[in-house]
């Protein structure tokens, strides 16, 4: 029995799933049609060959639309699928390095860096230590701060370098 209501509750309520005993009409023109009984506005919607549709349930008394009600459901299908195709996530894109990096590699990296940063994406970048280079953490944080500095006209660093192990790792997000 439950799950039959819960069906119901999700079916919009169109024609004669319209459960209240007065409504305000609006026609299809956007004309206001006044405060009908909801047998007599369906009757109105069948007479024009086109649904009476629920549009503000929590108005006193309820708000009714006459309209084509499977145009009105696929116009809502598109709208939403435009706005999906229009939302960009911005994803978590990740560049290596150690810090005894070469010149261009570390070239090459900032580039990368900058490419995510102009698509819309964070970028985290990290630098590994093998064995006792640990020891020489102030200089991967220096490396870091300069990548940070070269890439300020795209960036803005979200989260400072810090050390998480055997990484250090700093979050630059792209400037609005």
């Amino acid at each position: 029995m439950k799950d039959r209501q819960r069906v119901n509750r999700d079916l919009p309520k169109i024609n004669e799933r319209i459960r209240f005993p007065q409504v305000r009409v609006i026609d299809t023109d956007g004309s206001q049609l006044g405060i009908l009984a909801a047998r007599e506005a369906q009757r109105i919607a069948e007479e024009k060959e086109l649904d009476l549709v629920l549009v503000s349930e929590t108005a006193d008394p309820p708000v009714c639309r006459i309209m084509d009600y499977g145009k009105y459901k696929f116009e809502q299908e598109k709208r939403a699928k435009e706005a999906k195709k229009r939302q960009h996530t911005a994803d978590v894109k990740e560049v290596k390095m150690r810090y005894k990096i070469d010149e261009h590699d570390y070239q090459v990296r900032v580039n990368q860096a900058q490419r995510f940063l102009k698509s819309g994406d964070k970028v985290k970048a990290t630098i590994n230590f093998r064995g006792r280079e640990i020891q020489h953490s102030n200089l991967a944080e220096d490396l870091l701060k300069r990548m940070a500095t070269d890439l300020e006209d795209f960036a803005e660093v979200q989260q400072a370098p810090r050390r998480e192990g055997r990484n250090m790792m700093m979050l630059l997000s792209p400037k609005k």
